[in-house]
């Protein structure tokens, strides 16, 4: 019985590995395709550099670039580790909260109340990644 077990154990971890890597691949498309939008709002930046709307755009979409790159360092990690990792996913959050932070600054869309509830959250996600540095497993290979 243990025999049955551990084979449905092994295709049980190759189908989640096999649904990561396609995970990744639609992850490495759609970064690609945000780059090359960035380069397309660069030269429509370019062409009409008054307009507020193209750069909030423009900074907007290179954020997300960033948001997707931090995505895709999860996606590859799980692979790697077959877990996702505390520090991993905190920096993650980190980067979209920051993202969401500088959108809204650039547009003058956030008031006191948003800014401080922000800095919370903030302090809570740099405080869980902090402590997920600090404890984490001793052991090389879970880490």
């Amino acid at each position: 019985m243990s025999g049955v077990r551990a084979g449905i154990l092994r295709f049980y971890e190759r189908f989640l590995d096999l649904i990561v890597v396609v995970l990744i691949f639609v992850m490495l498309i759609t970064l690609l395709a945000s780059v090359v939008g960035v380069v397309w709002d660069v030269y429509e930046t370019i062409l009409s550099f008054r307009e507020e709307a193209a750069i909030q755009g423009l900074v907007a979409d290179v954020l997300s670039v960033f948001v997707l790159i931090e995505l895709f360092r999860t996606f590859t990690d799980y692979l790697e580790f077959h877990r996702i990792r505390l520090r991993v996913l905190s920096e993650v959050a980190i980067v979209f909260v920051l993202r969401e932070l500088f959108i809204g600054l650039y547009a003058h869309r956030l008031g006191p109340m948003d800014l401080i509830a922000t800095a919370v959250l903030l302090a809570v996600l740099v405080g869980a990644r902090v402590a997920a540095v600090q404890y984490a497993p001793k052991n090389p290979e879970r880490e």
